[in-house]
């Protein structure tokens, strides 16, 4: 970003596009890949993103985990996204699904030395919570893990409760207490800089106790939305067009085809054409569909995936090892 301001002084403005965005009273800009008549210009922007920022999935499923032959290529577990900075050397995570068991062994495996992994939790929903138990990471002695509930300051008064109830010696032979790991509780309010990145949350229709939240992320010039296990109960929820407006990337709950949201309206989830919607209408530059119906199989997704980019050409529906650069 130094290096951003400093060549604006010098107006090479063709380095920069004129798109602000107005979170928190910040202003990001987005580079232009276009640059045929300056050569200094991609350079820099060659410069200046050799450290992109990486989203991959270990689990796109929602509701419950599915193991069966017909389900290999999108994968059966629980909602898990991996955020990696790579400018900052920082892994973050975004809610604790099955897929966080295969996450968390391929942390170990790569050495990991992050002191503190923090996870982000949308909401604590079975689907949602149901790996931690199984991330190797909250074994290892010494190792600090970061459970973040943002948005919810004020608003919940015993996060920790509720990881260590379901973990009791009832329910599972480890505490909380004992696996190894400390663990550090944060609810946090709806605009936080962490680590060097913006993270803005925001409360989604969910009409169960604790209801859910959608996320954006700045960081490296660029923008993230995470909206899973959201409804629009009466047409398109405008908060949420506008909280991802021009979005690099959004990720959007589609368990449901409009035929399947008529039956199940009032379950906290969306139809795959009510994301292309907000995709649409929130001007975004690339959508990916995620949180698929345990009843939908490969050939199923894969029908609606094609329709889908009928109507949003940079669309693709999430599978487990998906990885994007935002």
């Amino acid at each position: 970003m130094i290096l951003i301001y400093l060549f604006r002084s010098s107006k090479i403005d063709c380095l920069l596009d004129g798109l602000k965005s107005d979170y928190g009273n910040r202003t990001f800009y987005t580079l232009l890949p276009s640059f045929s008549n300056c050569h200094l210009c991609y350079f820099l922007y060659i410069l200046l993103n050799i450290h992109p920022l990486k989203v991959k999935f270990y689990g796109a499923r929602g509701s419950l985990p599915v193991c069966r032959r017909e389900f290999e290529r999108y994968g059966g577990n629980t909602t898990c996204i991996r955020l990696l900075r790579e400018q900052a050397n920082r892994v973050a995570i975004f809610d604790a699904g099955t897929g966080i068991r295969k996450l968390g062994k391929e942390l170990m495996n790569e050495g990991l030395d992050q002191k503190l992994v923090n996870i982000a939790f949308s909401h604590f929903h079975w689907d949602h919570i149901q790996g931690f138990p199984f991330f190797a990471p909250a074994y290892k002695v010494g190792q600090r893990i970061g459970i973040l509930a943002p948005g919810r300051k004020g608003k919940i008064t015993d996060l920790k409760g509720i990881f260590s109830i379901p973990l009791q010696q009832e329910y599972f032979p480890v505490p909380l207490e004992r696996m190894g790991a400390s663990f550090e509780f944060y609810a946090y309010g709806e605009e936080e800089t962490i680590y060097g990145a913006y993270l803005k949350s925001i409360s989604q229709h969910h009409i169960y106790p604790g209801g859910s939240y959608g996320f954006r992320v700045h960081d490296e010039g660029k923008s993230l939305v995470i909206c899973t296990d959201i409804e629009h109960i009466d047409g398109i929820d405008q908060k949420i067009v506008e909280f991802a407006r021009n979005a690099d990337l959004l990720i959007h709950d589609g368990q449901f085809t409009t035929e399947e949201y008529t039956k199940f309206k009032g379950w906290g989830h969306s139809s795959w054409e009510q994301a292309v919607e907000v995709a649409v209408q929130a001007n975004v530059k690339k959508l990916i569909i995620t949180h698929h119906d345990p009843d939908h199989n490969d050939d199923f997704l894969d029908s609606l995936e094609i329709q889908c980019q009928k109507l949003f050409p940079n669309s693709l529906f999430a599978k487990e090892e998906l990885e994007v650069v935002v």
